[in-house]
């Protein structure tokens, strides 16, 4: 095999530590391109062909990390990272943690950690890199590594729910969910959403939204009901699909087009959270997107969208 075959062996892998660090389907595919530049501009022979490109994709990641961060400060409402519609790296043996570590509320978690704890935690939690290899990764001692992986497992334990659902309760319920979601059902909604369920949406500034925020079952059932609606005046599609390997939805206009994809957090038999995301720089990766603007008049005036 050659070199250049096993980097095409080792990109899934690649992109799957480098979405997680970033949170972007986007940024992830360019820190992987970057380190093929620089792994065809390598003359020495890398002891590890595992090791080195991972190295180099982590540290391209913390870069573009450090550099997103300054822009999410600035980021006009709550920002949530872009969907996955499947993750390209399979591992028998971690299939768990890189299940957990790919739901949006994980990564929202990983949002609260420094880039070099970030990456750490990706690389020794979830892919299970040892710390010599960590260490060379991010630049530090093992030591200083270790200090920074239990900092990242607190951080992260302190935010998770206490009792995770199983992949078939997850289904089963996020099923009756969208079911309740299409009849307009608020009662059948509210019965299904824990007491202080978050709804958030994230537009960037560029897509009209109902509402940024919002908690509790009454509010986020009624909320709901408005939004679909709105999706029934102009014809929107509703496609159940497993996303960042949670349960969701991928809303279509009425000539198929991404208008929105909607994320579950499922856990003590409710559901804990709705993420909803309409920034059209976030969904382009999963299809064509839709004039969401044109499609929100149509919704206003109460006809078909074009």
């Amino acid at each position: 095999m050659t070199r250049d075959e096993e980097f095409q062996d080792l990109r899934p892998l690649l992109f799957s530590i480098a979405y997680r660090i970033l949170g972007s389907v986007v940024e992830a595919e360019d820190a992987v391109q970057d380190t093929w530049l620089r792994w065809q501009a390598t003359s020495t022979e890398p002891v590890s062909t595992k090791s080195y490109p991972s190295a180099v994709v982590t540290r391209i990641s913390i870069d573009v990390l450090r550099s997103a961060r300054v822009r999410r400060e600035a980021y006009v409402g709550p920002w949530m990272p872009e969907p996955l519609l499947a993750d390209p790296y399979e591992d028998p043996e971690r299939a768990a943690e890189l299940a957990d570590s790919l739901s949006t509320a994980a990564l929202l978690l990983l949002e609260r950690l420094s880039p070099l704890e970030r990456a750490v935690f990706v690389l020794r939690e979830v892919f299970g890199f040892g710390f010599p290899e960590v260490a060379s990764a991010v630049g530090r001692s093992e030591a200083a590594c270790r200090q920074l992986a239990v900092r990242a497992r607190r951080h992260m334990s302190e935010g998770r729910p206490r009792f995770e659902a199983d992949h078939r309760e997850r289904e089963e319920l996020a099923g009756r969910f969208f079911d309740s979601f299409r009849e307009g059902d608020v009662a059948a909604l509210r019965e299904l959403l824990a007491a202080d369920v978050h709804l958030v949406g994230d537009n960037g500034g560029k897509a009209p939204l109902i509402t940024q925020e919002a908690w509790g079952a009454d509010t986020v059932a009624g909320l709901m009901v408005q939004v679909l609606e709105r999706f029934d005046r102009i014809g929107v599609s509703l496609e159940p699909r497993t996303l960042n390997g949670q349960p969701g939805a991928i809303c279509h206009a009425p000539d198929g087009k991404v208008l929105s994809v909607l994320t579950l957090d499922v856990a003590e038999g409710r559901i804990q959270a709705i993420h909803a995301l309409v920034n059209p720089d976030k969904l382009a990766h999963v299809g064509p997107v839709a004039d969401i603007w044109a499609l929100s008049r149509a919704a206003e005036q109460g006809t078909p969208g074009e």
